[in-house]
């Protein structure tokens, strides 16, 4: 089973009913982790009565995750369940996350992140260390820079991050972009002292190493970014910023899970099913470059090739945007 960024060992998709399931313990009144709990009478659809031939009780995993918001693809053939993060993206909270070995979002509370999302088979490679500069020039102000790359081997970004002030993060398996539904990089994110996001997923650049390409000025996006630091302005109203954040669809959360058991698979060699389920990731969320383009080099596919660009040109027929620049930056003083 892959859920919540970890790989876990089951026997079925009905568990026993005495272990915790995906976080959660049952009680006396319900499914609880932490302080949430689940009351009985809505978990009993996913609670079953004990199979023939045994006294406990089991939970059907797919039930259970469902009754959570949660979305789940199973493959029998290959042995494997995906089980998808709760569609809980809102400006007010920025979802938390836990990665690499003692890093968590809500250790940085009283402080300005700016979620930084790039990988190595992206241009914006190039653009680390200037966004480690930022990160220097601005944390005297309250400020840091998190970097999240989203390759699927950490080795692949480990030449980019050496030496570098700011926390760099990799999100192997997808999690972090599936929180905060980053569909292609470069992605900035905001975040303010309270938690909340402050701007949404939005195309930033730090160089202009790339702008015959993508057209966006680093100059006006990093003006904007001094200028939220400094004085709190993110130049977008509390209306916009709910407007402009971009929530997934059912299909693109469906996508994230077809895309994590692609990797999985072809980490182990079993291309063929792993490309069956590329296949469908691309079915359902065409758009979606983070897992298209951000699986091609586990897929032995050169991400800079010549399918890159087959990739980029079905998408632009197509009317899709491939960079998606919030549309008030460009204008800071």
């Amino acid at each position: 089973m892959l859920a919540d960024g970890r790989e876990e060992l089951i026997d079925d998709l009905v568990l026993p009913s005495g272990r915790p399931v995906l976080g959660w313990e049952r009680k006396p009144h319900g499914w609880c982790r932490g302080d949430a709990c689940v009351p009985a009478s809505r978990s009993a659809a996913a609670e079953l009565p004990p199979a023939p031939g045994t006294a406990e009780p089991g939970i059907d995993l797919v039930a259970f995750a469902q009754m959570l918001d949660r979305q789940v693809v199973v493959d029998l053939e290959e042995g494997v369940v995906a089980v998808g993060e709760p569609a809980r993206l809102s400006v007010d909270e920025a979802p938390g996350f836990t990665l690499g070995d003692d890093f968590t979002l809500s250790a940085r509370r009283g402080t300005k992140v700016a979620l930084v999302f790039w990988a190595s088979w992206c241009g914006c490679r190039y653009d680390l260390a200037a966004w480690d500069d930022l990160h220097r020039e601005l944390r005297e102000y309250g400020f840091g820079v998190v970097s999240v790359s989203l390759d699927r081997r950490a080795e692949d970004a480990e030449p980019w991050t050496k030496d570098l002030a700011h926390t760099a993060l990799v999100d192997t398996e997808g999690r972090v972009a599936e929180l905060y539904n980053v569909i292609n990089v470069p992605t900035v994110v905001w975040i303010d002292e309270d938690g909340r996001i402050a701007r949404p997923q939005d195309t930033m650049t730090a160089t202009d190493t790339f702008r015959s390409m993508n057209g966006l000025s680093s100059e006006a996006a990093t003006a904007a970014l001094r200028r939220w630091v400094r004085t709190g302005e993110s130049g977008l109203s509390g209306h916009a910023v709910r407007e402009h954040l971009r929530t997934p669809t059912d299909d693109e959360r469906l996508a994230r899970l077809h895309g994590r058991i692609a990797a999985w698979l072809f980490r182990r060699g079993r291309t063929a099913a792993a490309g069956r389920h590329l296949a469908k990731a691309a079915e359902l969320a065409p758009h979606d470059l983070s897992i298209r383009r951000g699986l091609m080099p586990l897929a032995g596919v050169d991400p800079f090739g010549d399918e890159y660009f087959r990739l980029r040109e079905e998408l632009e027929r197509a009317g899709v945007m491939i960079y998606r620049p919030l549309p008030d930056w460009h204008i800071a003083d």
